[in-house]
């Protein structure tokens, strides 16, 4: 069953081309999540501390057809799709009016905290009745060049303020990290992203960023100083001036 929330697009949220920043797009969406576990009677705080389990997401890709602007009004809507195995599967939209500003998909695994263990999504303690899924391709996985074709392109240490209850930098933080490290960005609009979470970032660590051009943005993989990788990810890019939108009417 569709869950979804109402929202006002706060000005503090936007980049210096007044449209809605990826990183704060992408806390809506998960916001709004994690009040649909709220009203299923379980919070994250909850979760956690009754029930020392913890969401780690996995994938995610999102796809931006509309800019969004400071106190514009939204509904996002989420909800969960039939999962099978770990895979703990998710989608999102939002909505402007009748028309579709952005939508994504997203794959997350349920940590058991005390065993440091996945565990299969059956094992979540709360029933949400699913909905179908939005087309898996949006979900395809991202094929990245290898490290040795793509440049060094600096680097970002995990400081306090990235981090959440978990002690490693949120997920929501990424889009925006991925932004700092793209070539003329503010010559552009993101219009989509997807990402690959390997491993946790951790606070304090230092990750090395890796880069690639594609056709139509960037390659990015991080490598903690650990040598790990811990993130792979694509960011989709059209010139700022032409970004006007693609309409897309809501279905069902």
């Amino acid at each position: 069953m569709k869950y979804i929330e109402h929202y006002k697009i706060k000005w503090h949220d936007t980049d210096a081309s007044r449209t809605l920043q990826p990183s704060r797009l992408l806390a809506y969406m998960q916001e709004t999540a994690n009040l649909h576990l709220c009203s299923c009677g379980m919070s994250l705080d909850a979760l956690r501390d009754e029930r020392g389990l913890a969401f780690l997401l996995s994938r995610m890709s999102v796809r931006i057809y509309e800019p969004l602007s400071a106190y514009e009004e939204i509904d996002v809507e989420t909800w969960v799709c039939e999962s099978r195995g770990l895979g703990f599967q998710r989608c999102f939209r939002i909505l402007r009016g009748d028309t579709v500003a952005a939508e994504a998909y997203s794959i997350w695994g349920l940590l058991d905290l005390n065993e440091k263990k996945l565990l299969p999504a059956t094992a979540f303690p709360y029933q949400i009745e699913p909905d179908p899924p939005l087309d898996s391709a949006l979900l395809a996985r991202v094929r990245l060049p290898a490290a040795a074709q793509m440049e060094e392109a600096g680097e970002r240490r995990i400081v306090y303020s990235d981090i959440d209850y978990n002690g490693h930098m949120n997920n929501t933080h990424y889009p925006n990290m991925l932004c700092d490290f793209t070539p003329n960005v503010e010559q552009k609009a993101v219009v989509g992203f997807t990402m690959s979470f390997l491993r946790e970032a951790a606070y304090g660590h230092t990750l090395k960023i890796l880069r690639a051009p594609r056709d139509d943005g960037y390659f990015f993989r991080t490598v903690d100083e650990t040598g790990e990788v811990c993130l792979e990810a694509a960011l989709m890019l059209t010139d700022a001036k032409n970004f006007h939108g693609i309409s897309t009417e809501t279905e069902g």
